[in-house]
């Protein structure tokens, strides 16, 4: 096992991994920005070196300031987490190089993988279905008129590099076909550093469903079932839920077992996610890979009883699955509410700002990940995601019940949530019925049925 283990990252997810690494009885280094002097990580880690500036370019996204903390800090492993550099394959070599384990899948999986052009390649070579679109790279706009004439309108444009929505446009129609083209390239560009887009064809209102795989460096692959990732607002997960209520057993293990078979056909080791689009005739189309833990591994791990960081770490040390990991069943219910400093009244304008009061909610069943306490400052440079609410119960009514109750107790002050937001999603017929896609937030948000409802809870106002 390692002796000590930095952290490239911040918030939740930086906290989460410490939590591991305590467990372990691995020692910490946490890397932060100015920004960030005061939170959590920086607090509960053994160590802590300031890395830069504010903004992520001149921090948590400086290759070159990580390497020299983890010189300094003498460590021998560095997780990621996830977002930042933890799917940037140039990084995870840079640490092979300089004799660092990178806690993730090897580069050779990633330049695979995490491209999601050279995944819907990898993906067409081992058998698994991908949606229909481009053969690489469109360059540009008149060639990708071409190839949306081939496949069909809507079509959707996409980033070949990055994730979490962003550079991404439909296209409905010839017209506004460059225009969604060229948003996406500059955007891509901006936020990734690579403007490259491909286009696939647009299924509209499908669910979006995402299996989590596993595997060690000694030829064992397994995945622990799916989460539904459907309720989404342009294009980001706001809402996910483990078991999905669309799969049946039969669909479940059929795309279960494309899932590990295109790991496998990567060479994939440690945890990865094969993220999926089912239409409403129950045909899937893999659609990317996301190579390093996801925001929502909290369900997957609720429901199948398991520590995902932990066998992270575990694997990336050369041990096998854990035997409770390789032969997990699914045993409950979880949904997982991301709950941002944003306000849902003002289309989710964004709320930094100090945090006057902050009761977080419990009892049976209740979990949250987050970084944030009473008198701590959101800052405005980084997502705005400050905890992971998740409920787990024995069937899924239970589950939204307790989310309901849950989230209710939950009380923030000082800057504005999707508390509200969220609690609105749980009382709504729908949902609670399982009849949702990925359309369902704007049909809601937009419908005269939608009322966001204040939460009961009322302390030191």
């Amino acid at each position: 096992m390692f002796e000590k283990i930095l952290i490239a990252n911040r918030g939740e997810i930086a906290l989460r991994v410490i939590r591991a690494c305590k467990e372990l009885g691995v020692r910490t280094l946490a890397v932060y920005s100015e920004a960030d002097v005061d939170s959590l990580h920086v607090q509960l880690a053994d160590e802590a070196i300031c890395i830069g500036a504010a903004p992520s370019s001149e921090s948590y996204l400086k290759i070159d300031r990580i390497m020299s903390a983890a010189e300094v800090g003498d460590v021998d492993a560095i997780h990621p987490g996830y977002g930042f550099l933890s799917e940037n394959a140039h990084f995870a070599e840079v640490c092979e190089s300089c004799k660092i384990k990178f806690i993730g899948p090897p580069p050779s999986a990633m330049h695979a993988m995490g491209d999601k052009n050279s995944a819907r390649a990898s993906a067409r070579k081992a058998g698994v279905s991908v949606t229909p679109g481009s053969d690489g790279i469109v360059e540009n706009e008149q060639e990708a008129l071409k190839v949306a004439k081939k496949i069909g309108f809507p079509v959707m444009i996409k980033a070949v590099a990055g994730g979490g929505g962003r550079g991404m446009r439909a296209s409905h129609n010839e017209a506004n076909l460059p225009v969604a083209f060229h948003a996406a390239k500059t955007e891509a560009e901006k936020a990734f550093g690579n403007g490259d887009v491909y286009i696939e064809k647009l299924i509209v209102n499908p669910h979006h469903i995402e299996f989590q795989i596993i595997a060690d460096s000694h030829g064992k692959t397994v995945h622990l079932g799916e989460r539904d990732c459907s309720i989404q607002r342009r294009n980001q997960k706001v809402i996910e839920e483990c078991p999905s209520p669309l799969l049946d057993d039969a669909m479940r293990k059929k795309m279960g077992k494309a899932a590990v078979k295109l790991a496998e056909a990567v060479g994939y080791v440690n945890a990865g996610t094969m993220e999926f689009l089912v239409d409403n005739e129950g045909h899937y189309y893999f659609i990317e890979m996301n190579t390093r833990i996801q925001v929502e591994h909290t369900i997957t791990e609720e429901v199948y009883g398991c520590d995902l960081v932990k066998e992270q770490i575990k694997i990336a040390a050369g041990h096998h699955l854990s035997p409770h990991v390789a032969n997990a069943t699914p045993r409950s219910h979880a949904i997982q509410c991301r709950i941002n400093a944003e306000d849902p009244e003002k289309n989710f304008q964004p709320s930094p700002g100090r945090i006057a009061f902050y009761y977080a909610p419990g009892g049976r069943g209740v979990r949250i990940d987050s970084h944030a306490y009473t008198g701590y400052v959101v800052p405005p440079y980084y997502d705005s995601m400050i905890a992971k609410l998740i409920t787990v119960a024995a069937t899924r009514e239970s589950c939204i019940d307790r989310m309901r109750r849950a989230l209710d107790e939950y009380y923030v002050t000082g800057i504005k949530t999707t508390v509200p937001f969220h609690s609105a999603i749980m009382r709504n017929a729908d949902f609670r019925a399982g009849n949702y896609d990925t359309g369902f937030v704007e049909r809601v948000m937009t419908s005269d049925t939608f009322e966001l409802k204040p939460t009961t809870t009322r302390l030191h106002e």
